[in-house]
C-alpha cells in the first residue's frame, strides 16, 4: 500500500448504521472536515445513499477510498461476484479500493469466500481485499490460503477489550488491524480516567480513546452525526499520548467488555 493510503485509511468514516439524509449530511460534514476513507457495507442498505453522498461531496475519486463488505447470504459462486458489482453500481465506482468479507461463514470454512474475494481483486473489482471478525486461527489460515495480500482484518477494537491475542498475529501475519465499536458505543465514557488523561492534554476523553487505538498500531473507523464530534473523531494525529499514559489505558482492556457476541450476531466465531 502507498503511503498515501496507509495514512488515508488510518481514519475512516463509518456509515453503519445512518441511511438517507442523515447520511448524507454526517458525509458531507466528514468530507469538509477532512475525512477521505469512507467504510459501508452491503450488510449496511446505504451504499446507494453512500454513494450519492459521495459524488456531492465533489471529491475526486483519486482522493477517496471507499471500503465496503460482502455479507455472508452472498458468500457463493452465483452470487458473490454478482454482489460485488451491485455494490459498486450503487456506490457509482468502477472499483471500491477495499473489499472485505464481513463476517467468517458460519461452518468457520473461510477457504470458499477467501477465494471468492480473491476472484473479485483479479477481475479488478477491488484494489485492495481485507477480512472482518476473523479470529488468530483464521488470520494465519487465510495468510497460506490465498496469494493476494490481505490489507486488514476489521474487528471490534476499544480500551475495554484485550485483543492482545489479535495484536500478536497481525504482527506474525502482516493483517493489520482496523477498529470497530471504537469507543465501545459510548461506555468508555463511564471511565472517568479519559476524561482526566485529556485534560492533560486538552482533549476529549474521545480523542484519547481513539489516539490509543491508533498507538497500538490499529486503524480507527468512527461515526457521528454531530460536526464537533466528526471534527474531534479527525484530529487525534497532533498529539501523542505518554507511555505512562498507554499504560494505564491498557490496564482497563482487563474489563473485557465485548460488543458483538453470539447473542448480537449468531455465526459469530469463538473469540479469542
Amino acid at each position: 500500500m502507498s503511503v498515501y493510503f496507509q495514512k488515508t485509511y488510518q481514519r475512516s468514516f463509518g456509515t453503519f448504521p445512518l441511511k438517507g439524509n442523515e447520511l448524507r449530511d454526517a458525509m458531507i460534514i466528514a468530507a469538509e472536515v477532512g475525512y477521505r476513507s469512507f467504510d459501508t457495507a452491503q450488510m449496511y442498505e446505504n451504499e446507494k445513499d453512500t454513494g450519492a453522498a459521495l459524488k456531492e461531496t465533489g471529491l475526486p475519486r483519486d482522493e477517496l477510498f471507499v471500503t465496503t463488505k460482502v455479507g455472508n447470504p452472498s458468500f457463493d459462486d452465483d452470487r458473490f461476484i454478482a454482489s460485488v458489482e451491485q455494490s459498486l453500481k450503487d456506490l457509482q465506482l468502477d472499483q471500491v479500493d477495499v473489499l472485505l468479507l464481513h463476517w467468517p461463514p458460519a461452518d468457520g470454512n473461510i477457504a470458499p469466500s477467501l477465494k471468492l474475494l480473491e476472484k473479485a481483486w483479479k477481475q479488478g473489482l477491488t484494489r485492495h481485499i481485507g477480512v472482518s471478525n476473523y479470529t488468530v486461527k483464521m488470520m494465519h489460515d487465510a495468510k497460506a490460503l490465498i496469494e493476494a495480500p490481505i490489507v486488514t482484518n476489521q474487528v471490534e477494537f476499544h480500551p475495554l477489550l484485550d485483543q492482545h491475542k489479535l495484536l500478536a498475529a497481525a504482527v506474525e501475519t502482516g493483517i493489520p488491524l482496523a477498529s470497530y465499536c471504537s469507543v465501545a458505543r459510548g461506555k468508555v465514557f463511564d471511565y472517568p480516567l479519559f476524561a482526566e488523561i485529556g485534560q492533560e492534554y486538552g482533549k476529549s476523553p474521545a480523542q484519547i480513546v481513539l489516539r490509543w487505538i491508533l498507538q497500538m498500531g490499529v486503524s480507527i473507523n468512527t461515526m457521528s452525526t454531530k460536526r464537533k464530534n466528526i471534527q474531534d473523531n479527525f484530529n487525534v494525529m497532533d498529539f501523542t499520548l505518554s507511555t505512562i499514559d498507554m499504560a494505564r489505558i491498557n490496564a482497563l482492556t482487563a474489563t473485557n467488555y465485548r460488543i458483538v457476541n453470539k447473542d448480537l450476531v449468531p455465526h459469530a466465531p469463538d473469540f479469542d
